[in-house]
């Protein structure tokens, strides 16, 4: 695999930053000592200029090619925030803090962007200029969605932006692309449920929101089934519900908890008109009330397409044919990236972390980022880099 030879030689060394982010995780927009860290050696590193606080904790590198003057752009964009999960890897370099750890890889892609960065600044071997963007809060926060609205694209003007996310699934070292969707809309969903309490040997005094709940439960998943097109993607969760104390007391309230993905934005209208009309109807009809909140977080993650192929070049470049591959679907997961494609043409890969295929995934407290991709996906962006701003 041909990784930059000098990238190469400082591995070592972004191994040891990869494992000293790893050790102190931070969350969303309280990412003030990784925040400072990066800062720090994009500083170090020898960047043209170096802009913090952008969406409290954001920090942008600025790095001029050889002709800095062409008024050629690009953007690389990586994510700093840990998650709020307690790790169980028992590994030396564990998260120090109690409820928290870097259980999607965040460290990695921080640390991968910062040797890029490390060797563009050294090498210089491009025209134009290289915007490096460390983005807060990409898990639930939208920080990416708050870096656009403080004008991230108007003080730092670029053609393209990219994103990279390491992805446990696929073999070490492979690429996978997609144009159009890659990744789902996401919208939270709230649900209360106001009935009458009674004690439980007297349901017939009360309105009991429990019976209600799980009338909803039900015909909430009616509304994929029956309601959208088969040859469309959506999904809706409830994923948590809560409501009582004891044993024979019916409470007056129900919380639910959900979760909606979609790609096409007539199915996240579609999701959201069926699940107000649901909740809120099955409510009425037991004679209670219910409240239903569509909470819209993040849109689709759309690759678009021309940036996505300059994207899949700079990918065979590193890793050769064989090891990039088209991604047949895209996720339900969601990302908050798709603010910055929203804004600007631009694309989004996933580069494989399997060693042995029984890797913990992102999201689970054993996963633990593989170090072996750090001098894969510096390369990777280092190539972009060249190819989309070559000099002359």
């Amino acid at each position: 695999m041909p990784i930059i030879n000098r990238i190469a030689e400082f591995h070592p060394e972004m191994t040891e930053w990869r494992r000293d982010f790893h050790m102190h995780p931070e969350l969303g927009f309280e990412e003030h000592r990784t925040a400072a860290i990066v800062a720090d050696k994009l500083r170090e590193f020898g960047c043209d200029e170096v802009v913090t606080g952008i969406a409290k904790t954001g920090v942008v590198g600025v790095i001029h090619g050889r002709n800095g003057k062409t008024g050629r752009a690009i953007g690389l964009r990586a994510d700093m925030d840990a998650l709020p999960i307690e790790e169980a890897t028992g590994l030396p370099h564990a998260s120090t803090i109690p409820g928290k750890m870097h259980a999607c890889g965040h460290d990695g892609h921080t640390t991968m962007l910062l040797g890029a960065a490390k060797y563009l600044a050294e090498t210089r071997n491009f025209d134009g200029t290289i915007y490096v963007v460390f983005q807060p809060a990409e898990e639930n926060l939208a920080g990416g969605g708050v870096m656009v609205q403080e004008g991230l694209f108007e003080r730092f003007p670029m053609e393209r932006i990219f994103g990279l996310h390491n992805w446990p699934a696929m073999p070490e070292g492979t690429f996978a692309w997609r144009e159009g969707p890659v990744m789902a809309a996401v919208a939270n969903l709230e649900v209360t449920i106001t009935g009458q309490g009674a004690h439980g040997a007297l349901p017939f005094q009360g309105n009991d929101p429990i019976v209600i709940a799980a009338a909803i439960v039900q015909a909430l998943q009616t509304i994929v089934a029956r309601n959208l097109d088969a040859a469309d993607a959506g999904v809706i969760t409830i994923g948590h519900i809560s409501g009582g104390h004891t044993y024979n007391v019916i409470p007056e309230t129900v919380r639910m908890l959900g979760t909606a993905r979609w790609f096409l934005p007539e199915v996240g209208d579609l999701l959201e008109a069926k699940f107000k009309s649901l909740v809120t109807g099955i409510a009425a009809s037991f004679g209670a009330t219910a409240t239903a909140e569509f909470l819209r977080a993040y849109p689709a993650t759309v690759n678009e397409a021309e940036s996505t192929q300059l994207a899949k070049r700079a990918a065979l470049a590193v890793a050769g044919e064989a090891r990039v591959a088209h991604m047949p679907k895209p996720t339900m997961g969601a990302e908050d990236f798709a603010f910055m494609l929203n804004a600007k043409p631009g694309a989004y890969l996933m580069l494989g972390g399997a060693k042995t295929g029984k890797e913990a995934s992102v999201h689970h407290p054993l996963y633990d980022f593989n170090d072996d991709l750090l001098p894969i996906g510096a390369s990777y962006w280092v190539t972009l880099a060249e190819q989309l701003l070559p000099r002359g």
